[in-house]
């Protein structure tokens, strides 16, 4: 027998209590909700589009119809689309405890294919989700009885009163770049500006987008989520194809990531409901994906269809893997997935 292989019963042993404590988080979470007058909705992963993101990446397939004819298909990066459609439905407060894919994602906080947790609350503001998302962090805390994160040398205090920070105030904290100085009051982003002022190697090539990942996974994320979670919100509008724009400032939309010990948990939006801005996103968003990948996805017309009908609303996608290996004390994600993808 191999003995390094998840099955064997050595090695299962190391891994259950981490599995036993991923079903109690997840059976706290839904008591949560249920408490709170959410539905909760399970949303099929076959879908037209994987999603419309340059840099997501999805499994195809060919659904084949009786008569032989086929069609291509993609198992969803993320519920986002069709939980939209409920919403549009009339649908107001929901979530999912979704099985989702992506290619080209596999490290210590990656599985190809992994649980996400994703909500949505009709006419209710983004802050809400934010404070949701931070009462969903704690109560997987509490549940796997712990009150540190530790992660690779770091460590955050859940029950701790979280950082709150925009993205400009943690570009000009840790990478010293003051972004909105890059980007002009309609949202365009300025790529010479920010090449001007970046503290990272860049080529070329790289478009303000480029720059910008760069500069946050180099610089910025490993300082967020040390001591407390940070709530980093106001991303740039260009970096929130999902968001609507803020009402304050059109530079930034009302798009947050909540993080860790360096790690990144959760990604919400107020979301979009223009159906002419969401597609003009998409399709801009996919001009990027062919010029570096040489591929695009095709856009989910009843998305956009739903996107016209669909009420205010505010949505947040929590990587609930990552959030139990940290809850739990695991080291690697494939410690708290209970068949790891071989």
């Amino acid at each position: 027998m191999n003995n390094s292989r998840w099955f064997s019963p050595g090695r299962h042993a190391d891994r259950r209590p981490f599995l036993l404590a991923r079903n109690r988080i997840i059976a706290a979470i839904r008591s949560w909700f249920d408490a709170r007058g959410f539905t909760e909705v399970d949303c099929g992963a076959l879908q037209v589009s994987p999603g419309n993101e340059a840099h997501l990446h999805g499994f195809a397939t060919d659904l084949i119809e009786p008569d032989g004819t086929s069609e291509r298909r993609y198992l969803h990066t993320s519920p986002e689309f069709a939980c939209k459609k409920l919403l549009a439905a009339g649908e107001t407060r929901i979530f999912d405890i979704a099985r989702v894919y992506r290619n080209r994602e596999r490290t210590l906080t990656h599985s190809p294919e992994f649980t996400m947790l994703e909500w949505y609350r009709v006419s209710e503001d983004y802050k809400v989700i934010i404070e949701d998302t931070l009462a969903l962090v704690r109560l997987a805390a509490e549940t796997a009885g712990t009150s540190a994160f530790n992660w690779r040398g770091h460590s955050a205090a859940p029950f701790a009163e979280a950082e709150w920070l925009s993205v400009n105030e943690a570009f000009l904290r840790y990478a010293g770049v003051d972004l909105l100085a890059t980007i002009a009051a309609d949202g365009t982003a300025d790529r010479a500006a920010l090449a001007a002022l970046s503290p990272v190697r860049i080529a070329g090539d790289d478009s303000w987008s480029d720059i910008f990942s760069r500069i946050l996974s180099e610089e910025v994320e490993p300082n967020l989520g040390n001591g407390q979670i940070t709530v980093l919100y106001e991303y740039p509008s260009v970096e929130a194809a999902l968001a609507r724009a803020s009402a304050h400032d059109a530079r930034v939309a009302e798009r947050f990531e909540l993080y860790a010990c360096g790690v990144e948990l959760a990604n919400g939006f107020g979301e979009l409901t223009d159906a002419n801005e969401q597609r003009r996103r998409f399709e801009a968003e996919m001009d990027v994906k062919e010029r570096i990948y040489g591929e695009r996805y095709p856009v989910d017309e009843e998305l956009l269809e739903a996107l016209a009908m669909m009420p205010p609303a505010s949505g947040v996608a929590l990587g609930l893997d990552r959030l139990i290996m940290l809850a739990a004390g695991a080291t690697r994600i494939d410690q708290v997935l209970w068949t790891p993808v071989a």
